[in-house]
């Protein structure tokens, strides 16, 4: 499902942002401190407005910076440079920290009011970083392993949706949207740990 989505959509979104990152790098902004600046908005964006309950802002915002990561990968291969493998680490690692602050933002407002889905958000949590952490403890012993049900874009997507939707009062979306997050985090983890099980029994 996620290479699938990606793969669908990074065609016409590429066609939509190059003209805008060719004018970026025209003025010397170089992929990787488009990298820091989204990431450290996003980060800002989610501990000032989640906290408080303040979904709706915060995710609009949220997905404003978002934007961001589409543009540092175009960049990069569009710059003399090139990628790097700097800048591949430098990415991988504050995407890590991104969604860590999203989704602590979360948890640390389900604590405040005392909600009964705080294990079920620290299970999505985990489960999330094992799913990065599975691909590049196979990748570090040379074994591919991409694909899985829910990947980065896919378990932002839900728990974007989930706060939204909070943020507009559905009843129970952000319950919702953080146990499909949990499920599917943790679905992604056992295919991942298979993937690497079949390549190396």
């Amino acid at each position: 499902m996620g290479t699938m989505l990606q793969g669908s959509l990074r065609a016409p979104v590429t066609r939509l942002i190059t003209p805008i990152c060719r004018g970026l790098i025209s003025l010397g902004i170089t992929a990787n401190e488009i990298t820091v600046i989204g990431s450290l908005a996003t980060i800002l964006a989610a501990i000032n407005f989640f906290p408080s309950g303040d979904f709706l802002l915060g995710t609009f915002m949220i997905f404003v910076f978002v934007l961001f990561d589409l543009l540092d990968g175009t960049m990069a291969r569009l710059s003399p440079v090139g990628s790097t493998p700097f800048g591949a680490l430098l990415d991988s690692t504050l995407d890590r920290v991104t969604d860590g602050a999203v989704l602590g933002s979360i948890l640390f407002y389900l604590i405040n009011t005392q909600d009964r889905l705080v294990p079920v958000m620290l299970v999505a949590i985990i489960s999330g970083f094992l799913v990065s952490y599975v691909k590049a403890r196979a990748e570090a012993v040379g074994i591919v392993c991409n694909g899985g049900f829910a990947e980065r874009t896919e378990r932002m997507v839900i728990i974007l949706v989930a706060t939204t939707l909070a943020g507009f009062h559905v009843t129970f979306a952000l319950a919702i949207g953080i146990w499909v997050l949990a499920l599917a985090s943790s679905f992604t983890v056992l295919q991942r740990l298979q993937i690497v099980y079949r390549a190396n029994p």
